[in-house]
């Protein structure tokens, strides 16, 4: 069995790149321009990854686990080895990711059906699932940053998808440049970890860290490094600007990559490194996913547009999930990413089908002003669109902690650990403060959604009559999301909706970290299990109060949404405008940034080039010029010539003995002789 997955896992691998290759050089020639060759790869892989899955069941091993790798590169003392690993998490990561592609792909087909770059769409969705399962595969740090990067470029080319939008293809390179400032990060920490430990494997690194080759500052410091390339990916604080822009590409592509894998990638990477996380590593990493989750929930609280309601939803919930890695339930953290791919990919796909419908009213109308993304044009769709209504709903209300929901079970476990955290370390309170603060919010502005959206009436009235339900192709993937957004799926063989014992927490079972000082797993889920009750009572609480108070504001209107914002002033500007971030980093980042390099640019030319650079080429010029002289007028004139010179005149004199008559020879020789004899007699 073992070399059947291997097979399987590098099929899942190549299959997306063999798509990729042959839509990106002949996609357009083929019928259909080859949409049913990029589908045909990732059915196919979803078909594989569901074997895997399958038979994870029947071996119900949670220490499952295939390695195997290759020498890629011999520099002598300095090796490189590529390889993959297989165990019960890369089974699982592999069939969300095969399963929210199928359900992109399937979904695109009426989505971008007409798009001018419909192959090359479908071409850049096969090298962006490509790009993810070699994250997912990877077994050692080099393999995960090569495929890390490869996700960066696949996504800027799918948020820049329609680039002749100016703020599509200005979306797109904010995605990739702020995503470089953490890839720094990463690619400093892989060098340290290199250095001490003279391995990139995974496996050689935690058995160093367990023998202490490597730690104390130098780990905090080189796992937080590590830790900085999953704030650029998954979003976090300070990094998170660049997720609600990325709403510019298509909405499948927001549903793929900014809901379930790209964005996930980040909480994957924390979770596979979490042994070699120190307890000041792992602090810093809770208050950074602490803080992002409630943050990111008080933008979503005001914004208007679907969309950006459902981006900064998912910067808020991959907050959640860093929070849970921080407080040391990293298994909490991975069992929400499975949960929250489902409801959020379903989110997205419904937001998508009540744009599309909204896109096809206004062009019968010949409408090109009202923006179809803007909920306070929407209102009214519960009977035009019942399946997209229904699908999103059970959704919301699994993202918003609701019993009988996936996300109750998720966000209870990360409640539940966090709770367990501040109560064992006081002086930590905000951490559950955080997280129960941000499961209020999201229970709220959710809701607030699926009213504007669904109930009351049209606020245009004009464009109601046209609005429609979406076709098959783009419905099934809702209806499939929506069925897996129910706890049931997660529970299994149980079938308690008030507990997370299942399938999951059998085959996903914490290890104990290798870092001296860390608690272990055991105590860990200990502490977390008798937090269980009271974290799901106060989970409930808010999430019901923050599900009322939406109903109250915007199905029943009792209380005017309007007047409480006047009433809330600054706060109410702040949310709205994202805390002017994206103004303070332009006015105290961008612009000094750009003026420092102006000045150093003018430094460069005006000063450095004309007076350095060009001037000792005038020096250089001016000595070249004196030595050529003095070659030419010295040496070759005066020396080399002068000794040609007296050497032709010695020759012309000489010349004048050379007469050919034999007289004058023998006088010469006669003269020579006497001339010797006197020589001798003196």
């Amino acid at each position: 069995m073992e070399n059947t997955h291997i097979t399987y896992s590098l099929a899942i691998l190549f299959l997306p790149l063999l798509a990729f290759l042959i839509q990106i050089f002949v996609g357009k020639r083929l019928p259909r321009q080859g949409d049913w060759v990029s589908i045909s790869a990732i059915v196919t892989t979803l078909v594989l990854a569901s074997l895997l899955f399958v038979d994870m069941f029947q071996q119900y091993n949670p220490n499952f686990k295939i390695e195997a790798s290759f020498l890629w590169m011999d520099l002598g003392d300095f090796k490189i080895y590529l390889g993959f690993l297989v165990d019960n998490i890369t089974i699982i990561m592999l069939l969300v990711v095969a399963l929210i592609s199928t359900c992109t792909h399937i979904f695109s087909l009426k989505y971008l059906e007409g798009d001018v770059r419909y192959s090359r769409y479908y071409a850049y969705l096969g090298l962006f699932t490509f790009s993810m399962n070699g994250i997912v595969l990877a077994n050692n740090l080099v393999s995960m940053y090569i495929f890390w990067e490869l996700v960066g470029v696949s996504s800027y080319l799918l948020i820049g998808h329609w680039f002749e939008k100016e703020s599509a293809a200005n979306a797109a390179k904010k995605a990739f440049l702020t995503n470089r400032v953490g890839d720094i990060g990463f690619f400093i920490g892989i060098m340290i970890i290199f250095t001490a430990v003279g391995s990139f494997a995974f496996t050689d690194i935690f058995a160093s860290v367990a023998s202490g080759t490597i730690g104390g500052t130098t780990l905090t410091f080189a796992g937080i490094c590590l830790f900085a390339g999953a704030m650029g990916k998954s979003s976090q604080f300070p990094l998170h600007i660049w997720l609600p822009d990325a709403m510019e590409g298509p909405t499948p592509v927001s549903a793929l990559m900014h809901a379930a894998t790209m964005v996930a990638a980040g909480v994957y990477l924390t979770v596979r490194i979490f042994p070699l996380l120190t307890s000041d590593a792992l602090l810093f990493v809770a208050y950074i996913g602490g803080f992002t989750a409630l943050f990111a929930a008080a933008i979503a609280l005001t914004q208007n547009d679907i969309k950006k309601v459902l981006a900064y939803s998912t910067v808020s919930q991959l907050g959640y999930m860093i929070l849970a890695v921080g407080t040391g339930v990293y298994t909490a953290a991975f069992f929400h990413l499975l949960t929250h791919a489902m409801f959020k990919a379903n989110l997205f796909y419904g937001s998508g089908s009540v744009i599309h419908s909204m896109h096809h009213a206004l062009h019968k109308k010949h409408d090109h002003e009202t923006d179809p993304q803007d909920m306070r044009n929407m209102g009214g769709f519960k009977e035009k669109m019942p399946i997209t209504f229904l699908s999103m709903t059970v959704s919301t209300l699994a993202i918003a902690g609701v019993p009988f929901f996936s996300g109750f079970l998720s966000k209870d476990a990360i409640l539940g650990g966090t709770l367990s955290f501040a109560q064992h370390h006081p002086q930590h309170f905000l951490l559950p403060v955080f997280g129960f603060g941000a499961a209020t919010m999201t229970a709220f502005y959710m809701f607030r959604m699926i009213f504007m959206t669904f109930y009351g009436k049209s606020q245009k009235p004009e464009l109601y009559a046209d609005i429609h339900e979406s076709p098959k192709e783009m419905t099934g993937p809702l209806v499939l999301l929506g069925t897996l957004s129910i706890f049931i799926f997660y529970t299994l063989p149980h079938f308690n909706p008030f507990s997370t014992h299942g399938w999951f927490t059998d085959l996903v079972v914490a290890k104990d970290s290798f870092v001296p000082g860390n608690i272990s797993a055991h105590t860990i889920a200990e502490h977390a299990h008798h937090a269980h009750i009271p974290a799901m009572i106060l989970s409930l609480s808010v999430a019901g109060f923050g599900i009322i108070l939406a109903g109250l504001m915007y199905l029943k209107k009792s209380i005017s949404a309007d007047a409480w914002a006047k009433k809330s002033g600054p706060l109410y500007k702040l949310s709205l405008n994202k805390f002017y971030f994206d103004e303070n980093y332009e006015r105290f980042l961008y612009q000094p940034l750009m003026k420092l390099a102006g000045k150093i640019a003018y430094f460069d030319w005006e000063v450095y080039d004309k007076y350095f650079i060009n001037g000792f080429g005038r020096f250089t010029s001016w000595l070249s010029a004196i030595s050529g002289k003095f070659d030419y007028e010295g040496i070759d004139q005066g020396l080399v010539d002068g000794v040609g010179h007296a050497t032709q005149k010695m020759g012309r004199s000489l010349k004048q003995i050379q007469t050919g008559r034999l007289q004058n020879y023998l006088l010469f020789v006669l003269a020579g002789a006497i001339l010797i004899i006197i020589i001798q007699a003196v």
